[in-house]
């Protein structure tokens, strides 16, 4: 029998963790709850969940920390988080991502949105586990059944979502592909994100691969691409 999924639910107001616990549950997930930076990081650390929502205005240990924390510990770095963030609020959206969030809705939210957005990042996860051929591009080697990339045989930490767009990229090298193309193998289809995200991603994969970086080319007014072979 397949274990059931955890998510760890982050935020200070009851009534949106309530709210977020009442509709996470009826996914059939298992829910584990945390009202501020400190006990969320206390439990992803403990229970490794399988997906995080992680609002960023927390007291004490904000939500960005939480997720620079996270992302820079090897045990809890593979562990997906969705930032749930104020309206407006492009700054700390930005800054999410450049730390490794995976997804952000901003607040106030549609629970329906929110939870099309879990079963997406759950369901790639998922996914991923079926696929363990090795794929070489020059230096870079990339191994999706232990989500291990290396580099000159040198180990990278990479995000979820960087290293399904690296994996995605190296497997067709040569070809140009959209922002939405890259969205779409990474998310799914429909799947509503902003040109801007997957911009942020590609930089902070770039500094990642440091000169290996240089293999994924900017084509403009198109999209992406990895350098032919």
């Amino acid at each position: 029998m397949e274990k059931q999924k955890a998510v760890l639910i982050v935020d200070d107001e009851e009534d949106i963790l309530g709210l977020v616990e009442f509709h996470v549950k009826q996914q059939g997930y298992k829910t584990l709850t945390a009202g501020s930076g400190e006990t969320a990081l206390k439990l992803a650390r403990n229970e490794k969940p399988d997906l995080i929502i992680l609002d960023l205005m927390l007291p004490g240990i904000d939500g960005l920390d939480v997720c620079k924390y996270l992302k820079t510990e090897p045990a809890t770095a593979q562990i997906p988080i969705i930032m749930l963030t104020a309206r407006g609020e492009e700054t700390d959206i930005v800054k999410g991502l450049e730390l490794g969030a995976d997804d952000y809705v901003t607040k106030p939210f549609s629970p329906k949105i929110l939870m099309a957005r879990l079963n997406s990042v759950i369901r790639r996860k998922n996914s991923v586990s079926e696929r363990t051929q090795l794929t070489r591009y020059r230096e870079i080697t990339i191994d999706p059944g232990k989500r291990k990339v290396t580099i000159n045989n040198q180990s990278t930490e990479l995000t979820f979502t960087e290293f399904e767009i690296l994996h995605f990229l190296c497997t067709h090298p040569g070809w140009v592909f959209t922002r939405n193309d890259i969205v779409d193998n990474v998310h799914g289809d429909n799947y509503p994100v902003t040109d801007r995200s997957i911009d942020v991603q590609i930089v902070g994969l770039r500094k990642k691969l440091g000169t290996a970086g240089k293999y994924i080319e900017t084509v403009r007014g198109v999209g992406y691409r990895m350098q032919e072979l």
